[in-house]
């Protein structure tokens, strides 16, 4: 009869569980994860690997362990065209790594599913209107079954995100920023940096979706304005142009990270002292709301910088090829057969190779302007009168820095859940900017720096 009583063991419960784990970049996620797994001390106790083909997965898992043996992961086969198989998995997860883009194609059901799970979800993803879709389809039901789905946890837009807490937090009360603007600057040992195909069919998609994401805000909600002091800096009208300080041409870049940083922003003007979390300690909530009430909401904006002039020529003929081309069906049957053609062989179907990847490496200096004391902002034709400038650096952009940034973010979901927020869909920055997210990042690689200070 005692036997009886005793509960089935249900299938195991992962850790982490990487879906979309054969890709470009799942593999690199899952090279990143194994450092993680025991015998090494981390929150990291069981990994699992999800994916539409086990052979694939099974190949990316053996040469992210080389010259190792290969582990013994599981490997759970699922497919986002089937809910069923993508609740199998996610009932198996405590958090999943979504990797499988676009993400306008594959990523939503990936979201759902943790959603109705209760398993958190955290994606690689640098598309706004795939983000913004999330957020108003499932916060509601993430919030209830306390999961917490978040986007952008890689280069896109973690780094922008948290550069610019980091940014914000240098402006030391009565000085506050009225705009800050990244210049992102790709370099490269051997002068050759390249994407891969994912990455510009996203770009691609996006142009041809911007009317979407329009419909999409004008049905949502407003979001909470933030308080800026003085008047909002002039658009700049030149295409490109040359900031002699830090030595770049450089041109605007419509990026998800100016959306992201705009979120988390609109989130804090609604709560300037943070989200309350799950089950937060008293420190923790004592230090939560210092670090929110020390943020100082600031425009911003993005840009592409580059050593030559040449390089930003470059950017800016695919920009013009998918602006143009983007927008009609036979155009984005064109940019996605011949992405090399169109991209001047910056986005390739094979992706990079593994040097091309290793000799990779980013810099992204944010450059704000603001006023020593921000009670004069408000008096008639006052100008900003001081510079801030700092900068995150790190290693390859799409390949090592996002897994890098979303196998941390996991860690810290697996071992602080009780001092994130409660449940939903929220920005990086949100979730993890009072963690000790920065400090982990520069464990790994990343270096977040203050560059100058100067009155103007």
């Amino acid at each position: 009869p005692h036997s009886m009583s005793a509960p089935m063991p249900g299938p195991e419960v992962f850790d982490v569980v990487i879906f979309g784990a054969s890709g470009f970049t799942g593999k690199y996620v899952i090279r990143e994860a194994l450092k993680f797994l025991p015998p090494n001390a981390s929150p990291l106790r069981t990994l699992a690997l999800a994916g539409r083909s086990r052979e694939r997965v099974a190949a990316a898992l053996s040469w992210a362990a080389s010259p190792g043996p290969v582990p013994d992961v599981p490997i759970l086969v699922a497919d986002t065209s089937d809910p069923a198989s993508l609740a199998v998995v996610t009932a198996r997860a405590r958090v999943l790594l979504s990797c499988a883009g676009p993400f306008r194609l594959h990523g939503r059901q990936v979201a759902a599913a943790c959603a109705e799970a209760g398993a958190h979800c955290l994606d690689i993803s640098g598309e706004p209107e795939f983000m913004e879709r999330v957020e108003a389809d499932l916060h509601e039901v993430a919030a209830k079954n306390g999961s917490l789905i978040v986007s952008a946890c890689g280069f896109a837009s973690t780094v922008a995100d948290l550069g610019f807490l980091f940014h914000s937090r240098q402006w030391t009360p009565p000085s506050a920023p009225v705009s800050v603007v990244a210049y992102v600057n790709l370099e490269s040992s051997d002068r050759k940096i390249v994407g891969n195909f994912a990455t510009f069919e996203s770009a691609v998609l996006g142009v041809a979706n911007t009317s979407q994401l329009q419909a999409l805000r004008r049905s949502r909600p407003r979001p909470a304005k933030p308080s800026i002091p003085g008047p909002p800096p002039p658009k700049g009208s030149l295409m490109i142009e040359h900031d002699k300080a830090l030595g770049l041409w450089a041109m605007k870049l419509p990026s998800a990270d100016t959306v992201v940083v705009k979120r988390t922003l609109a989130k804090v003007a609604e709560h300037p002292e943070g989200l309350p979390c799950a089950d937060e300690t008293l420190d923790f909530e004592k230090h939560r709301k210092e670090f929110w009430s020390s943020i100082k909401p600031a425009h911003f904006g993005v840009k592409i910088g580059s050593r030559s002039i040449l390089g930003l020529v470059w950017c800016l003929s695919t920009a013009i090829f998918v602006g143009i081309l983007a927008g009609f069906s036979f155009g984005r049957s064109l940019l996605l057969k011949f992405p090399e053609f169109f991209s001047l062989g910056f986005f390739r179907k094979t992706g990079p190779t593994e040097a091309e990847v290793s000799n990779a490496s980013f810099k992204t200096w944010f450059v704000g302007r603001g006023y020593i004391d921000s009670e004069h902002a408000s008096e008639c034709g006052s100008k900003p009168d001081k510079e801030i400038v700092t900068r995150v650096s790190g290693p390859e952009i799409g390949y090592i820095t996002t897994s890098i940034v979303l196998v941390q973010c996991a860690l810290i979901l697996l071992s602080q859940r009780a001092n994130l927020p409660k449940g939903g869909v929220y920005t990086p920055g949100i979730v993890f900017g009072p963690t000790d997210l920065q400090k982990r990042l520069e464990e790994n690689g990343m270096s977040f720096d203050l560059i100058s200070t100067r009155t103007i």
